[in-house]
């Protein structure tokens, strides 16, 4: 089965591209979250946190660019640290500028002189940053890295923001002509300024639209803002293949992939072109139970999943077929559920279940997820491409379902014609109006109480006349001379 035709997003507006790169734990995504002005790379002080490679916009001296923060490049034969190093290696071959970050306490390291070897091959302009520098006597020993071969060092201290204006000048002055619309509001000033790393965990960035498309055909982070384009979080616990489905969503290794769970850090925001229009999707961590998350890494990354949620407009809910509906994807679906979103449940690894337990994994489904309603159940296998060319178009009807206004005169006479159906008791449904969309709000105004079962056949009846698929309704009731109240779905 071949895989969803997809390709990166098309733009007239491409920024320069500066990559940060060096071994592992120097201080690379303290050093973008300076840049950028706000923590939007999780950071914690222990080596391998980044692993995939993500694309921010940011801004200095009236200069728009796209500052990428890469995991540590190490010659080593582990598989993880491979796939890790691969990622850095496809960022810096289409950079216009690489920040090769090495830490002064430290010193210079084999890893470092590696790495140094390895972007002298690649022919890009290179500068070197020497982190850590938080006061004037460690000036001298920063001297270290002419060794590496790149002209003087720059020196800074990316967690208090010493330096880096002279940095980003120099970043500035190195990158290529200005292209058009390349100046951002304002003309001169930056995101470091009154920026840092201060901001919490909390920082929204699903809510910003902060990720970047994939190369080679880069694409200005705003697509990613762009309120029309449907954005779509792959969530589910970890080590159940997103990452891998993501790879193939998007028709690039965006994100790094391995067996080990808890592979993927950070949520990443890619924009592509598909048959079904433009689309968002967004690859996010792996979930688990509070009483399992580690605080620090795993902790700030479940942060990063929950707001991408929170910013999404479809969920994919990812689950491991051969494990069956655990508690933890109850949870999951429930926070989706909460959310507002609509749902689309991937049963992935469908291929490695045996013929004879299918009927049971499916009917646990109907059972341990029964309410996400109508949500469409696609059995895929991410690894070989197995049905994931039904993704997109489950996608594309739960997006118009989402976004459905029904006219006041069509959602009344469906109403009439579902009463003379079935009568509700001790009631009747005068009135209906759509009062929202994103997703489908109506209010019934009644003489009288409705019972919740009466209220589960009108919804039902309007998701059948309408074609509201897996989209949560919301009912609300206004009950004359009752109070009101009210019902969601």
């Amino acid at each position: 089965m071949s895989p969803v035709p997809v390709r990166p997003a098309d733009t007239q507006q491409r920024h320069p591209l500066v990559v940060v790169a060096g071994r592992p734990n120097v201080g690379k995504s303290t050093l973008v979250n300076r840049i950028v002005g706000r923590r939007v790379a999780v950071v914690e002080e222990r080596p391998g946190v980044t692993r995939d490679r993500k694309e921010l916009a940011a801004e200095w001296g009236g200069r728009r660019f796209t500052i990428v923060d890469t995991g540590g490049w190490l010659e080593s034969a582990d598989a993880l640290d491979v796939q890790v190093s691969k990622q850095a290696e496809r960022a810096v071959a289409d950079a216009d500028v690489v920040l090769l970050v090495v830490d002064v306490t430290v010193g210079l390291t084999e890893e470092d002189l590696g790495v140094a070897r390895w972007l002298q091959r690649s022919g890009r302009p290179v500068r070197v940053v020497v982190n850590k520098v938080d006061s004037e006597h460690r000036e001298r020993d920063a001297w270290d890295a002419l060794a590496l071969g790149f002209g003087d060092p720059w020196t800074v201290s990316a967690l208090h923001g010493r330096g880096t204006g002279d940095l980003l000048d120099e970043v500035v002055s190195l990158l290529p002509a200005r292209q058009r619309d390349d100046v951002g509001p304002g003309g001169t000033g930056g995101s470091v300024t009154g920026g840092g790393d201060s901001g919490d965990a909390g920082d929204r960035v699903g809510g910003d639209r902060v990720g970047a498309p994939i190369d080679p055909d880069r694409v200005d982070s705003t697509a990613a803002r762009d309120p029309s384009i449907p954005r779509v979080a792959l969530i589910g616990r970890p080590n159940v293949g997103k990452s891998t489905l993501f790879n193939r969503l998007v028709g690039d290794e965006r994100s790094v992939t391995h067996d080990a769970p808890g592979t993927t850090r950070d949520a990443l925001d890619t924009v592509v072109e598909t048959p079904e229009g433009t689309v968002c999707f967004i690859d996010t961590a792996g979930m688990r139970r509070k009483s399992r998350t580690e605080r620090g890494t795993e902790y700030f990354s479940m942060i990063r999943a929950l707001e991408a949620l929170d910013g999404a407009d479809i969920a994919l809910l990812v689950i491991d077929a051969t494990a069956g509906i655990t508690h933890q994807d109850q949870r999951l679906a429930e926070r989706i559920a909460a959310s507002g979103c609509p749902t689309v449940v991937v049963l992935n690894k469908w291929e490695t279940v045996a013929v004879d337990d299918r009927p049971d994994v499916l009917a646990d489904v109907g059972d341990r997820l029964a309410f996400l309603g109508d949500a469409p159940v696609l059995k895929i296998s991410a690894l070989t491409g197995l049905g994931v060319h039904h993704i997109l178009p489950a996608v594309g009807t739960a997006e118009e379902a989402y976004h459905t206004r029904i006219p006041t005169g069509e959602l009344n006479r469906a109403i009439k014609a579902i009463q003379v159906a079935h009568a509700p008791v001790g009631a009747h449904i005068q009135y209906a109006v759509q009062g929202a969309a994103d997703p489908p709000t109506f209010t019934l105004f009644t003489n009288g109480r409705l019972a919740p079962t009466y209220l589960r056949y009108v919804e039902r009846g309007l998701r059948e006349r309408f074609d509201l698929g897996a989209t949560p309704v919301k009912i609300r009731v206004r009950a004359r001379g009752s109070g009101g109240g009210s019902r969601r779905h």
